[in-house]
């Protein structure tokens, strides 16, 4: 048997040593006569005895050398074994040794993480139940490449990771053990020695669960759900989400009705959105958070779906049906910063590592978060695997990237002197573009049929063009110009928006600049600044039909569409987190009614292809016109691949217009397909009998509703 300096064996004893299984666990020696044998150490502190039963029924008494390690020979063959250990006034105790145990980290799985490149790294770091060696148990493997040495803990511990000391994995900074007999349901973190010496507790960045906040703890998990929407998934891979109808319905999980689970959830959303005809569901942030208070954009856990609404096959349910009921699953990612909360990344290994180490660029000032290293290709590969799992584990539909301008930009929010310029002198963040650039080019080549979504709020060239072309590769982009400057017309009492025209119309002018959304997103609906029912002008009657025909005019603006959720019915009311959508306000029957008009708004859009096959082309939109003009009048046309045409034409002042000339397109029947003032939604009625005739030319006089938009059909 080799001596072990002492050091190390104290070093061993304590939890502390870099290479353990370099100790303990089962090692190839020879004897005096050159024959091989094999020495087994444990790690047993207190014990009066430890013994090695192998599975051939031999039995090897270990015999301690310091520090409670022991040790003992076995001649016959190697294999596997228990330790049995006896304690003073207690029984026996009988377990699988960890260290007795090869890698579980392959070595393809060392290069890519080592490289950066490893597109599945969710399967490689974290906590997996695996057969291996001959037991059942959990490999535990994380990233730490600062740390001096690496604890597992948990409840199955006590929460002491002496005994539980991780093998480093070279210049990786990868970490592993394997540990039999756990199972799901397990909690546990990861106890780190920092360089300085101290010992601290964090979660595991790669969990697939957490525990219910605000608890902390990682939860190991396993998947057992059979998905059933193959036919969805087989038809969103042959698709072009830019030449399909999105109408989303942007929902807060927990306050839309407040006691739900996820499963709970399925069938109410079911139920209600596909009643409402919205094409998808876009889901704030549900990756664990803290704090509930941040709607889910201050992330712990990326690869956790939150504990606050059941297990992760819970949401793989919802899902599912969803997908089974054709509706899509938009979900808010946030790769754009984290908090600080000492549990989870923030100086995850004693010093900054997922975060940039220059508060320059690594801390971000308007809300207190730190900013992801995007330089660090560890650090990059981390966010583009966590994009992928959520398209590969949850078959989500589309991500929308919070925050994007915020990555963009060096400046972002910093005065000069307070941010450093990249290589050329300039102010864009090159390493966070190729980040973007990177996780939405693999994206779209794994899987395709999905759509990337930027939040981005400036007029950074090229966020929807390929990335072979300089672009960032997004599908598309938040319109926030057309989002500002409508809500701003719209609230404008009818008689001060003929000087204001502008305000609605200049979003034609980069309508298709970029692959647009059209949001009415929660940020809009909060802070202070009331619901999109409080913005508008006028009496309750006024607001209402100012929302028709703002909503009516916005699904007929080129682009996809998105409303936060109770917008739909009117709420009056700001919303808030900590309680429940007003659903009181259907009890009002003109609430129920606008409600009944957003169910046909997105009917009526999906069944006229002209509104949404060629959002992207501005060849086919037209701005109608003449011979009358009203600076209160916007009238467009819009068209399909095949000849179709729809005109939309709005009328935002308080009053009716009679015999109202405008070209239209083409001459012919035009068939009225939806009109904002129908007594049906609680208009007036004003209207034109279903149908515009158009002369010559085009020609056509029609009546328009006060504070009315109609959709135009032309009947070939």
């Amino acid at each position: 048997m080799t001596a072990i300096d002492d050091h190390i064996l104290n070093a061993v004893s304590s939890g502390s040593y870099y290479a353990p299984h370099d100790v303990l666990g089962i090692h190839e020696g020879r004897d005096a006569a050159g024959a091989s044998v094999w020495t087994v150490r444990a790690r047993r502190p207190l014990a009066t005895s430890v013994t090695a039963v192998f599975a051939d029924g031999e039995e090897v008494a270990l015999h301690h050398l310091a520090y409670g390690i022991w040790e003992g020979v076995h001649t016959g063959s190697p294999g596997a074994y228990q330790l049995v250990t006896a304690y003073d006034g207690a029984p026996d105790f009988v377990a699988d040794d960890p260290y007795r145990h090869t890698p579980v980290i392959g070595e393809l799985d060392i290069h890519l993480i080592r490289e950066g490149r490893h597109e599945e790294l969710w399967r490689a770091l974290g906590a997996h139940l695996r057969d291996h060696g001959g037991s059942r148990g959990v490999a535990f493997a994380v990233w730490a490449p600062n740390a001096q040495a690496v604890r597992v803990v948990g409840e199955f511990n006590t929460w002491d990771g002496k005994g539980h000391a991780m093998r480093s994995m070279g210049s990786s900074g990868v970490w592993e053990l394997f540990v039999p007999g756990l199972g799901a349901g397990s909690t546990y973190k990861f106890e780190i020695l920092t360089r300085d010496g101290r010992w601290i507790l964090k979660a595991d960045p790669l969990a697939r669960a957490a525990e219910v906040p605000p608890a902390t703890a990682s939860v190991v998990t396993e998947s057992t759900y059979e998905w059933s929407d193959g036919a969805w998934m087989a038809r969103r891979a042959s698709s072009q989400p830019v030449s399909e109808p999105m109408s989303a319905y942007e929902v807060h999980l927990g306050s839309w009705r407040q006691g739900l689970s996820y499963r709970d959830a399925a069938d109410q959303l079911i139920d209600y959105v596909g009643a409402q005809g919205f094409t998808h569901i876009e889901f704030l942030p549900l990756a664990e958070h803290p704090f509930g208070g941040s709607w889910g954009y201050q992330v712990s856990g990326y690869y956790a779906p939150t504990s606050r609404f059941g297990h992760p096959d819970d949401l793989r349910y919802l899902i599912d049906r969803l997908h089974q009921a054709g509706i899509g699953v938009i979900m808010d990612w946030v790769p754009g910063h984290f908090p600080k909360d000492a549990f989870a990344l923030a100086r995850f290994d004693g010093e900054a590592l997922y975060e940039h180490p220059d508060p320059r660029r690594g801390e971000h000032k308007d809300w207190g978060t730190l900013i992801f290293d995007y330089g660090r290709s560890e650090v990059r590969n981390f966010l583009v695997a966590n994009a992928l799992y959520w398209f590969e584990e949850f078959h989500v539909d589309g991500l929308r990237v919070d925050a994007v301008a915020s990555m963009l930009y060096l400046d972002y929010s910093r005065e000069p002197g307070e941010w450093e310029p990249n290589v050329h002198g300039g102010r864009e963040n090159l390493e966070a573009i190729g980040f973007l650039q990177e996780v939405n080019a693999t994206a779209y080549k794994r899987y395709p049929g999905v759509a990337m979504i930027a939040e981005e709020s400036t007029s950074f060239p090229g966020v929807t063009a390929p990335t072979d072309h300089g672009g960032l590769g997004f599908g598309f982009k938040w319109n926030m110009g057309w989002m500002n400057d409508s809500l701003e017309y719209i609230k404008r009492d009818p008689m001060y928006r003929s000087y204001h025209e502008g305000e609605l119309s200049f979003s034609f002018v980069y309508a298709f600049s970029e692959n647009f959304v059209l949001p009415i997103s929660h940020d809009e609906v909060v802070h202070g600044k009331g619901s999109l029912f409080g913005r508008m002008p006028g009496d309750h009657w006024q607001k209402l039909a100012n929302m028709r025909a703002f909503l009516a005019y916005m699904w007929g603006h080129p682009g996809k569409q998105l409303l936060f959720m109770g917008q739909e019915f009117g709420q009056m009311s700001e919303w808030s987190e900590a309680r429940s959508l007003d659903w009181w306000t259907l009890d009002q029957p003109a609430h129920a009614q606008l409600q009944g008009f957003v169910a046909a708004l997105n009917r009526t859009y999906r069944d006229h292809s002209a509104l949404w096959a060629r959002d992207h082309d501005g060849e086919a939109f037209s701005r109608l016109g003449a011979p009358s003009w009203n600076p209160n009048v916007l009238a467009f046309a819009r068209r399909d691949w095949h000849g179709n045409t729809v005109a939309v034409v709005c009328n935002f002042s308080g009053a009716p217009i009679d015999a109202y000339e405008l070209d239209l397109p083409e001459q012919g029947v035009w068939h009225e397909v939806l009109n904002t003032d129908a007594q049906a939604y609680g208009g007036s009625g004003v209207g034109n009998l279903g149908t515009v005739t158009a002369g010559a030319g085009g020609r056509a006089r029609m009546v328009l509703p006060p504070l009315g938009v109609l959709w135009l059909r032309h009947e070939k």
